[in-house]
């Protein structure tokens, strides 16, 4: 099918571009109207421009490079496949659900709450966001570079790595399952609960009891400084750097550190001889 073109127009109205197939926009405004590209595919738009809502509903092969949706154009990209979004601003909220096999490179999302909800396949590189709720259900998502600030950050997500990251993010990774975090820093409240299978390598961590009600965490290289009440009812496997300040009942493992400040263990609460805790000296 041969390709078509929408160059240097303001496109306005309902369904502008319904279900528009094999085509290049370039330098476009789709202003008011709602589901300008919905159901489109195999577009490929560059310089453009979205004011309005829905925009890009059930599409389909999409490459959205040097553009941006303003933050009137509220829950842009919902229920697409194979979409690939670079250098690019993202100003509204709501953005980016159940969608499948998604790319965001040098994306800022300055409004980011509830964003990147019930996706399948992603990969963020280099991603700005701010916003509660982000990335909430996700499975298989490959983070690099991610600047995140904002609340309760993947919460219920499934296979997730993370590396060259910073969170300030409480509640984040709250019941998830088969996560991996390199080279990252976190900062927030209660980090990680009703999660299993964990891990943490060569991070950063400062978390009011943090790490607590993980079945099979692991820690490597970590630091955990004003991290207090820690790991409790957790199984921990964890070789870290420097001292914590408590500990507060895990349920076993072992935990080895250059002091603990406090150590609360409680027999009426959890088996104290099914954790091991190591110190220098």
């Amino acid at each position: 099918m041969e390709r078509t073109s929408i160059s240097g127009r303001r496109m306005t109205g309902e369904r502008a571009a319904f279900g528009v197939q094999g085509v290049d926009i370039s330098d476009a405004i789709f202003a008011d109207g709602e589901s300008p590209l919905k159901h489109g595919g195999d577009i490929d738009a560059t310089r453009t421009v979205f004011e309005w809502k829905y925009p890009l509903w059930y599409a389909r092969g999409v490459t959205l490079t040097d553009s941006a949706l303003l933050d009137t154009a509220r829950s842009g990209p919902w229920y697409a496949e194979d979409m690939t979004v670079r250098r690019t601003l993202v100003a509204a909220p709501k953005t980016f659900r159940q969608c499948r096999r998604l790319v965001l490179e040098d994306v800022s999302l300055p409004d980011a709450a509830e964003t990147l909800w019930a996706c399948d396949d992603v990969r963020l590189t280099r991603v700005d966001a701010r916003g509660d709720y982000f990335g909430m259900n996700n499975s298989h998502v490959r983070a690099d570079n991610l600047r995140l600030t904002g609340n309760y950050a993947f919460d219920g997500g499934r296979d997730i790595e993370v590396s060259h990251s910073t969170l300030l993010s409480k509640d984040a990774f709250w019941n998830c399952e088969d996560v991996v975090v390199r080279d990252s820093v976190i900062i927030g409240e209660y980090l990680g609960w009703n999660s299993r299978n964990v891990t943490f390598i060569d991070c950063v961590i400062e978390s009011l009891q943090g790490l607590c009600y993980i079945d099979n965490l692991v820690m490597r290289g970590c630091r955990l400084i004003n991290t207090t009440l820690a790991f409790e009812y957790s199984t921990v496997d964890a070789e870290l750097i420097g001292p914590v300040d408590s500990i507060i009942n895990p349920s076993g493992g072992v935990i080895k550190a250059a002091a603990v400040g406090e150590l609360i263990m409680d027999p009426d609460r959890v088996d104290v001889t099914a954790t091991q805790i190591i110190t220098e000296g």
